[in-house]
């Protein structure tokens, strides 16, 4: 099968369970800038020293795959996407990534003031993750705004992980390898 489908040619995609919908539609956005989050978090994976940083993330970017999948659902599909069995976004999942926090909060990183991103390049790549996350916790309460949100662990899983790659980045910033 060619990944060339030409169904997408009007400007419509499928979501989950073939349900088509505009590609500006905003279930749609929050889909695309988890997606562009998850590419983000691959630079970061493919380019950090450490393994505290790549096994983490690679953790982090398989649960956004299943926080995609939740995404990709419309709210009439929902049903079925339970009754699939498909992995839900969860307050363990949430509890994870403050676990995370809290070990390097431990560390007792030093930081005053505004932090200018750019300290290294795995620093850098944290840092547009971060950004790129905050993106789509904005687009994801535009959906919980307009009751398109079956899950709100979303949003507190995608604020916790901004505040996580924030920490991370400083971090890789104090440990990095001259």
């Amino acid at each position: 099968m060619s990944i060339v489908t030409k169904t997408g040619d009007k400007g419509t995609t499928a979501l989950m369970y073939g349900r088509r919908v505009p590609k500006n539609h905003p279930r749609l956005e929050a889909c695309g800038a988890v997606d562009e989050l998850n590419a983000a978090l691959g630079l970061v994976r493919a380019t950090a020293q450490y393994c505290f940083t790549r096994d983490n993330i690679l953790g982090i970017q398989k649960t956004l795959v299943a926080l995609m999948g939740e995404l990709a659902t419309d709210r009439e599909d929902w049903p079925r996407y339970l009754k699939d069995g498909y992995t839900l976004v969860t307050p363990e999942m949430t509890a994870q990534l403050e676990k995370l926090v809290n070990e390097i909060e431990v560390q007792k990183l030093e930081f005053k003031d505004w932090v200018m991103p750019g300290g290294n390049p795995v620093a850098a790549a944290l840092d547009i993750a971060r950004t790129t996350c905050r993106r789509a916790e904005r687009r994801v309460v535009t959906l919980q705004e307009s009751g398109d949100l079956q899950n709100g662990e979303v949003i507190i899983y995608l604020n916790r992980l901004a505040d996580l790659l924030w920490l991370m980045a400083r971090w890789s910033e104090r440990n990095a390898k001259s």
